[in-house]
């Protein structure tokens, strides 16, 4: 918007004695643009002294390095922010399939958990290892093969005596386990003498969840979409109750009438629920041999638990059932 102009109340030819103790800047009054009016250098973009230029580089470098720093320490406070922070022992790996040949980009990751602004996202679990939750070892051996995965092992204080095979369940330590923006995703297991296994992964927006089955639904929805048809997810999840509350934790008589029904399925179906596996797959294949060695299972029962094998989802399951 064109201004009004005002005469100068001073000549241009008025010289000043300057101190030699200062500094010099450019004499604005001298520089007119083409109305007449007087701009500042910086102003109209025409002239950019290097120190200021060098001045933005550096504050824009020192911006980024607080940046990291700051998803570094968001990442640890969702660790060390929990009633879980007196931690005795740890054990961190990056699990990484050998045979994985592609990761899903972080854009899923915003999608399926939500936007965090850089910080790692940090799924930790607490788990008796009296009862180890095999479910989520074969889970998280498949997430292995989609994401890279910062996990880690630790101990709490309520418990002693773990067995090393349970420290090594997701595998060995890696050396860079301490950088974790080069992770997708954190999966952090707590050996914690708890009554029920809980997963909590937004300690600001979300309450724990509870019981091996639930987190077994949230942590398969980051691997696979769960089926858009009703009557199939139904089915996958009627299939995933009756592993783990009759099969598991249910009588012996109950135990039989499952097994039967599984050989029923299993003998119209390669699959428990649809053409592929699916989560009822792999909570019946981890309870299934829970509960007794896979000889004792009907015919159709065993094709079936031999096919899962075949696939090599269940690997880190298998050395706690032996």
């Amino acid at each position: 918007m064109p201004m009004y102009q005002v005469k100068p109340v001073f000549g241009d030819d008025i010289k000043t004695d300057l101190p030699t103790c200062m500094y010099k800047l450019p004499n604005i009054h001298a520089q007119r643009s083409a109305s007449g009016c007087s701009e500042h250098a910086l102003q109209n973009g025409t002239e950019v002294d290097p120190a200021f230029r060098d001045l933005e580089v550096r504050q824009d470098k020192i911006m980024r390095r607080l940046y990291e720093l700051k998803a570094a320490v968001d990442g640890l406070a969702k660790t060390v922010t929990t009633p879980d922070a007196d931690l005795d022992q740890t054990v961190t790996s990056l699990s990484q399939s050998p045979t994985a040949t592609s990761f899903r980009g972080t854009a899923d990751l915003d999608s399926l958990l939500g936007k965090d602004l850089g910080a790692l996202r940090d799924i930790v679990i607490n788990a008796n290892p009296a009862r180890p939750p095999l479910t989520l070892l074969v889970l998280h051996a498949m997430l292995c093969q989609r994401y890279r995965v910062l996990s880690s092992v630790h101990v709490h204080s309520s418990v002693s005596g773990v067995p090393a095979q349970l420290l090594a369940c997701l595998g060995p330590r890696h050396a860079d386990s301490y950088v974790r923006q080069r992770f997708q995703l954190g999966f952090t297991l707590i050996w914690k003498d708890v009554s029920k296994l809980q997963m909590k992964f937004s300690i600001q927006n979300m309450c724990p969840i509870e019981g091996e089955a639930n987190v077994a639904r949230f942590l398969f929805r980051l691997v696979a979409p769960y089926p858009s048809d009703p009557a199939l997810a139904t089915l996958v999840d009627s299939w995933v109750d009756t592993a783990f509350f009759q099969l598991a934790e249910g009588s012996a008589k109950e135990r039989s009438a499952v097994l039967r029904a599984l050989n029923g399925a299993l003998g119209r179906d390669p699959w428990l629920a649809g053409p592929e596996l699916s989560l009822a797959d792999i909570a019946c294949y981890c309870c299934v041999l829970q509960t007794g060695p896979a000889a004792s299972c009907p015919a159709n029962v065993q094709r079936w638990l031999k096919a899962c094998e075949n696939l090599g989802h269940f690997g880190p399951a298998n050395p706690l059932l032996q």
